[in-house]
């Protein structure tokens, strides 16, 4: 099957050729056809698999009559509107309709929250017929008279599930009340979720259901590396992984804005060319940030899940779970970033033992399981360079408590001014022995405690952090038996 024999409007055809495609995808070759019937389309498909252009081009098709060269605002009232959950999924949309209606002659907007509502208002008045919005901003232009719903004829709900997570139920029932005219309703989810399919009860009429996925399957072009270690040294991991793949372009993932930020600063301290996107930064940043990566300006970019299913970056090599999302669903779209549109695509998961429900979590929903597998120098159970270094700081703090208590001895200050209680005070936060010998008595030295077989330092007692009961003898030392009498 070929875009020719869908049925399309030989303008939209001319679009679709000029970007290099010749064949529809799964979800393209089935939602297509039906579109254009003007029956409503529950649709569920993973991301990457070319779902926006299932929905984009049968619109611009059924829409192209309302083309018209007049400058009449009256001539052009809003014909689509297409909502979507995020400002970034948002412009990727966009994006897709402003390519595809390249010769159509149609009109075509977005507006979305973070940026100045007057500076979207002239294109408003001058007339579109296809806008893509975010729902707090669509309402924010309505509550001003901007725009007049009224004569929408196909209502498009994009990430329905997402938009349904970030609370925006009352704001959809809202618009579909003001879209009085709607002839045709279009959802797409990742999944048939249970509150998605009472969504499309309540606001469509016998909807035709294109599933060309197992519901919560993650892509198969995707190949999916998950290793082993220790949350303080994931950013060590993170750049050796980086080093070693030789990462061209990668998407990091994390849970958190504060944890983006932190990742993002100690890989530009490490020399990597990386940038942040989360929702503490302003959408002006925000989309310099995007533009750069998409240009290949910029080679790292760390994000949070708010930017997880609105990328769209062509031939993305690899994506990287700094973190696992606490939500299965969102490791899903999370690594849907790679492996699009046929192409392949690593995905790499940092997993840490307090993870260990989160990474249950993933392999239930996947109904698959995903190994743990160490990386030489990193995995958990290679501790000796952690102990090497607490040897060398327990050596320096055992040397600097035995001057300093020879220097109390002689009632003498050390070089920095400190008598013997405060150089003993320091010597406990730095490390060294709990319980400090009294002014006047020298400390104990390293081989005299090892003689006693007394734990001086914390180091030395056996401590084993909390751990997840799947993955825990995943990050326990190795155990040798006893030499034979």
């Amino acid at each position: 099957m070929t875009f020719a024999t869908l049925g399309l409007a030989p303008e939209v055809q001319k679009a679709v050729a000029e970007q290099g495609y010749e064949n529809p995808t799964a979800i393209q070759s089935q939602a297509i056809p039906v579109i254009l019937t003007g029956q409503d389309v529950l649709g569920a498909a993973q991301t990457g698999t070319g779902k926006t252009a299932a929905f984009t081009l049968p619109i611009l098709t059924k829409i192209i009559r309302h083309a018209s060269t007049s400058v009449s605002p009256a001539r052009h009232p809003i014909r689509v509107l297409i909502l979507a959950p995020t400002r970034e999924l948002v412009d990727q949309v966009y994006d897709n309709v402003a390519t595809y209606s390249k010769y159509t002659g149609l009109r075509s907007h977005v507006v979305y929250g973070g940026v100045d509502l007057k500076a979207q208002i002239p294109a408003l008045r001058a007339g579109v017929e296809v806008l893509v919005a975010t729902p707090g901003r669509l309402l924010d232009h309505i509550g001003q008279k901007n725009i007049n719903l009224s004569q929408v004829e196909i209502l498009v709900l994009d990430e329905a599930d997402r938009m349904l997570d970030m609370g925006f139920i009352l704001d959809i029932r809202e618009i579909f009340k003001l879209c009085t005219n709607r002839k045709q309703t279009l959802l797409f989810s990742a999944t048939f979720a249970p509150e998605i399919v009472k969504l499309s009860n309540e606001f469509m009429n016998n909807p035709v259901k294109i599933e060309v996925a197992r519901q919560n399957s993650a892509n198969e072009s995707v190949k999916q590396e998950l290793h082993p270690v220790e949350t303080g040294r994931k950013r060590a991991l993170l750049a050796h992984l980086i080093r070693v793949h030789d990462m061209g372009q990668v998407i990091v993932f994390c849970r958190t804005k504060i944890g983006a930020e932190q990742v993002s600063r100690e890989l530009k301290r490490a020399g990597f060319n990386c940038e942040a996107i989360h929702g503490d930064r302003d959408q002006k940043a925000r989309t310099e940030a995007l533009n750069k990566f998409k240009a290949g300006e910029t080679k790292v970019l760390v994000a949070t899940d708010v930017a997880a299913r609105g990328l769209d970056v062509t031939d993305l090599p690899f994506v990287v779970n700094f973190e696992l999302p606490t939500n299965p669903e969102d490791y899903v779209h999370r690594i849907g970033r790679t492996g699009r549109a046929g192409a392949t695509g690593i995905a790499i998961s940092l997993v840490a033992p307090e993870e260990d429900k989160a990474y249950n979590g993933i392999k239930a929903l996947l109904k698959r399981d995903l190994p743990l597998i160490p990386v030489p120098g990193f995995s958990p159970g290679t501790i000796q360079i952690v102990d090497e270094r607490e040897s060398s700081r327990e050596r320096f703090a055992s040397d600097r408590g035995e001057r300093g208590a020879g220097r109390a001895a002689r009632g003498e200050r050390d070089r920095f001014g400190r008598r013997d209680s405060q150089v003993r005070d320091a010597h406990v936060r730095d490390g060294g022995m709990r319980d400090s010998a009294p002014a006047g008595e020298r400390m104990p030295s390293r081989a005299a405690r090892d003689a006693m077989d007394i734990p001086a330092f914390p180091s030395d007692l056996p401590k084993l952090p909390k751990r997840g009961p799947q993955i825990a003898a995943l990050f326990l030392p190795k155990r040798t038996a006893p030499p034979q009498a």
